[in-house]
């Protein structure tokens, strides 16, 4: 089964069913100790590109914001056997459209969004016919969308899954989430807790 692991803040670690692992925007929190295939950079913040936590595999890759938008273009490709990653728009004020990405991974009949650092994005609309099955989205209302917009932006893309992350600066995990973050698919989910995305 393909499963998640939340290690806190805006990091993840995907494994798929086939065993490979992908991490996402490494930085906060535990599990760094299975080696990766791949790793996914959302953009160059400090608090997302902590690649040195993890041991890349032999033949494993480094996939940046600047890899997978080049000149307005986002690209997309097989990055792995039967695992294909999009780029897709993510900015605000803090975030430039031209730096930042998010990514579509589709892997395992899944389809799975990691948002990055955003705010609400023209892009999320063109989701809903996509059939995501699990969206991950910052909510800390600093630097990105604050619960509240996340939760509306969960519910414009209508993945079967809205899982609300990046909650507070410096800080794994936010305990109010629940209580702002409305979405009407809303997953939550702790650091050091594993999702089975199958279910």
């Amino acid at each position: 089964m393909a499963r998640i692991l939340y290690q806190g803040h805006g990091s993840l670690r995907l494994t798929t069913q086939s065993g490979a692992v992908v991490y996402i925007d490494p930085y906060a929190g535990k599990g760094y100790d299975v080696p990766a295939d791949l790793i996914l950079i959302t953009h160059e913040h400090y608090d997302h590109t902590k690649t040195e936590l993890v041991t890349l595999k032999k033949g494993g890759r480094v996939y940046r914001s600047a890899d997978m938008l080049r000149r307005g273009v986002y690209r997309s490709g097989e990055l792995l056997p039967g695992l294909t990653v999009t780029a897709v728009p993510a900015c605000n004020k803090n975030h430039p459209i031209d730096e930042c990405v998010g990514y579509l991974v589709k892997v395992d009949g899944l389809l799975i969004y990691f948002a990055g650092d955003t705010s609400r994005t023209d892009y999320m609309a063109k989701m809903a016919d996509m059939g995501v099955d699990w969206a991950f989205l910052p909510t800390d209302g600093i630097y990105n969308m604050d619960a509240k917009e996340a939760a509306s932006c969960a519910d414009l893309i209508g993945a079967k899954h809205s899982v609300p992350i990046h909650s507070k600066p410096g800080a794994l995990y936010d305990d109010t989430l629940p209580e702002r973050f409305k979405a009407k698919t809303a997953t939550f989910v702790r650091p050091g807790e594993t999702m089975d995305l199958n279910q």
